[in-house]
């Protein structure tokens, strides 16, 4: 069966571009043309059919939740109950990383769970069944490692982490310039650069990347270029090992859009805001404006319990700036596995930085719905404040736990309500679209 890429390429418009056209309010035929030219991917599955979600160039900004088990920490319930919670605050992905329990039961209970497109990284499944198996995760087999990624694969996952771009030539680069301030932070990519390393090996995700892409090519899910190398401090922003790993990702995501497959860059986790645009602007120049997905990125290193927030300040850049998805980081990120409430807080914060970028990025088209709730504000319009608020059951319920004497007001202001005597003092002055 055809891919996204290859019905695009023959000038097919598939049903998939067709519902993410209407979901974007966007001609189908410039979602083909996007796909086709590899700055659109549609994550998808041929055994499992997910919801249609587009993630690229004249896409507004998606947002990915994260779960899974923890080795100190596994509950199948809670897995799905947080799987749900991010489906009902509004991602448009969830990636399930669990690395505790039965890794095949807990994927294929997410999978079922949610309508969402699921992703993974295969790494973190072919590392543990090696030290289940061996006693030591170095000796992991890389027919092993293929074959769980092809098995992954047939359970439906849409999009997959894989950890191409690491090679014996980055990981040089990061001897050379004296490891780093905040260290590797990628399960994934530690992992694999232990195995290279005990083994004395190339990555054989980048010695055989055409092997990469035919298995999930089969199922038209979409390559995510991972990132193992990417910066956990600021300071390690754009050093060597991030740039040279990143360069290579470009590269191979031309390459696999060249075979069919549906490609996607994945960006770092920590950088300042100064920083943001140029990464982007390279990221998007080095690999002919192929999506990207951006890992927060966190803007500061120390707000332990407030990282969503430095995140969401960081992530409504990247979106500013084209970043394409950005994966949301929750209060419990560098503390503790998230909990349910995490996941919420996570999701809305990084949709209130998506909405931000989107604006911005958007401008034309996406700043109409303030000036409509601005009118709203203006008139005390209460309902339809509601009615355009990203989140409106928190609002309402916000506002009838502080009831006002008047209920045109709030108990902000009260009786010296600006918007209710400003109103009066011009309401005879209004004309044209401010009405």
């Amino acid at each position: 069966m055809k891919t996204q890429v290859e019905f695009a390429v023959a000038g097919t418009i598939t049903p998939q571009m067709e519902s993410v056209g209407r979901d974007e309010d966007v001609a189908p035929e410039y979602i083909r043309q996007m796909v086709a030219e590899g700055k659109i991917v549609i994550p998808w599955n041929h055994n499992r059919k997910p919801k249609a979600v587009g993630i690229g160039k004249g896409m507004r900004t998606k947002v990915n939740a994260s779960i899974g088990t923890s080795s100190d920490i596994v509950d199948y319930d809670a897995e799905i109950r947080k799987a749900l919670a991010a489906q009902t605050a509004g991602a448009d992905t969830l990636m399930e990383l669990s690395v505790g329990g039965d890794l095949d039961r807990v994927r294929r209970e997410v999978i079922a769970a949610v309508d969402l497109p699921v992703g993974n990284v295969p790494l973190y499944q072919a590392f543990c069944e090696a030290a289940r198996k061996y006693g030591n995760p170095n000796k992991l087999d890389k027919e092993m490692l293929f074959d769980i990624i092809e098995q992954q694969c047939a359970d439906g996952m849409a999009f997959m982490a894989v950890h191409c771009g690491i090679n014996l030539y980055t990981i040089e680069r990061l001897r050379k310039q004296g490891y780093r301030y905040g260290g590797l932070v990628s399960k994934g990519g530690v992992s694999m650069v232990a195995w290279m390393m005990a083994n004395e090996r190339e990555n054989p995700l980048y010695e055989e990347f055409d092997r990469v892409v035919s298995i999930l090519k089969k199922y038209d899910t979409v390559l995510s270029l991972g990132n193992g190398l990417r910066a956990g401090a600021i300071h390690d922003s754009h050093d060597r090992a991030m740039v040279q790993e990143l360069l290579i990702n470009c590269e191979l995501a031309e390459l696999g859009r060249e075979m069919g497959c549906q490609m996607l860059v994945e960006g770092p986790g920590h950088m300042p805001l100064d920083e943001i645009e140029t990464n982007i602007r390279l990221q998007k120049r080095m690999s002919n404006d192929a999506p990207y997905y951006m890992l927060g990125p966190i803007s500061c290193d120390v707000v332990p319990g407030y990282d969503h927030i430095a995140a969401a300040i960081g992530s409504a850049q990247s979106s500013r700036y084209g970043a394409d998805l950005i994966c949301y980081i929750t209060p419990a990120e560098h503390l503790a596995l998230p909990n349910e409430q995490d996941v919420i807080d996570g999701v809305k914060a990084a949709r209130v930085a998506a909405y931000i970028g989107d604006m911005n990025k958007y401008p034309e088209r996406g700043r109409q719905r303030d000036k409509t709730m601005s009118k709203a504000r203006r008139d005390l319009d209460w309902q339809k404040q509601f009615e355009l608020a990203i989140f409106p059951e928190d609002a309402r319920a916000i506002r009838a736990s502080r009831t006002p004497e008047d209920e045109k007001t709030c108990t902000m202001c009260g009786d010296f309500c600006a918007s209710r005597g400003a109103g009066e003092l011009f309401k005879g002055d209004l004309k044209g679209d401010k009405i």
